[in-house]
């Protein structure tokens, strides 16, 4: 019998506390049923489900989990790429019948080796963990079969304010009160929200000759025009709530976090790169409608660790 190492005693650790939680051992069983046919090279001639919903599968042949999910969301900004049933449908463009423990202990039996979810104090620190490529696979009405990038259904944010701060107003700006650029005299602020059309950047432009002016409606301009999100998903891991009262722990995923858009401790599946999560107007992503199937269209993820790279590194954000 080969060694066991430090990354299976690592993750039965971990097993041992998510089936501690959840109260079952059924994930335990089907894990172990994966892990023996891989080691022993053994074809699996279907991906074993993990969970009584049969909702969360196990890929061995393929190297993937595979998701069973619903779309739920087709517009407005977002928290989450998908959530579990149940708990932030509104800020997510799936949803998926699962708890979020199944998830975790498949990305482990694939390999995928938690890292650590993103730190604010004393200073930001990004997700880290492996990288976990992400597909989309649904059929249309009409019966033809899709497959694609999840990232093709994402976008930079147009659905905020964005601003301009300026020691005084610029020369020759004369805005009317309908105007949607907007000047703030007292604190000498210029905000636009919303997307700006060519037209629009054209017409601002030829209100003033002031090259700071000039340099932020351009910004304004670039900012709100579509951008698919270029950003890769990593492992972060969530973590555990330990209450002091009872001494019980709880799995903080299980809160809806399963594969987020904007920076959250609890996140299972986050962005290596710096996303707000603080108020509606700062969210940095929203659905790309346009490329979305219609809400309850059944959408199988893939999740694919890549296992052969560097952990994924920090990205700066789109500009």
């Amino acid at each position: 019998m080969p060694p066991i190492t430090d990354r299976e005693f690592a993750r039965r650790d971990f097993l041992n506390a998510l089936v501690a939680v959840s109260g079952t051992a059924l994930v335990s069983d089907r894990f172990a049923i994966a892990q023996e046919s891989a080691k022993e090279g053994k074809k699996t001639k279907e991906p074993v489900p993990l969970n009584k919903q049969g909702t969360v599968l196990l890929d061995v042949d393929g190297k993937r989990l595979l998701l069973k999910t619903k779309v739920c969301l087709r517009e407005g900004v977002l928290e989450m790429f998908c959530c579990l049933k149940q708990t932030k449908e509104h800020e997510s463009i799936l949803s998926l019948d699962s708890e979020a423990y199944v998830v975790h202990t498949g990305l482990l039996a694939l390999g995928a080796k938690a890292g650590s979810p993103v730190k604010f104090q004393p200073e930001y620190s990004p997700p880290k963990g492996t990288r976990i490529r992400i597909f989309c696979q649904w059929t249309d009405k009409e019966g033809k079969p899709h497959r694609e990038p999840a990232e093709k259904w994402v976008r930079n944010s147009s659905k905020r304010f964005f601003v301009e701060l300026f020691d005084d107003k610029p020369a020759g700006l004369n805005l009317k009160e309908d105007s949607e650029l907007k000047w703030d005299e007292k604190n000498k602020e210029l905000y636009w929200f919303g997307h700006m059309t060519e037209k629009q950047r054209d017409s601002f432009l030829a209100m003033s000759k002031d090259e700071k002016y000039r340099k932020a409606i351009k910004r304004f301009f670039d900012l709100t025009q579509p951008r698919q999100l270029d950003s890769p998903w990593v492992f972060a891991g969530s973590g555990f709530y330990l209450d002091e009262a009872n001494g019980t722990k709880s799995y903080l995923a299980e809160g809806g976090d399963v594969i987020c858009v904007a920076n959250f401790p609890s996140a299972m599946l986050d962005l290596a790169v710096k996303s707000t999560a603080e108020g509606e107007n700062n969210l940095m992503w929203e659905a790309w409608s346009e490329r979305i199937p219609p809400r309850d269209t059944e959408v199988l993820l893939e999740l694919i660790p890549e296992l052969d790279e560097k952990p994924a590194k920090p990205s700066e954000p789109s500009k």
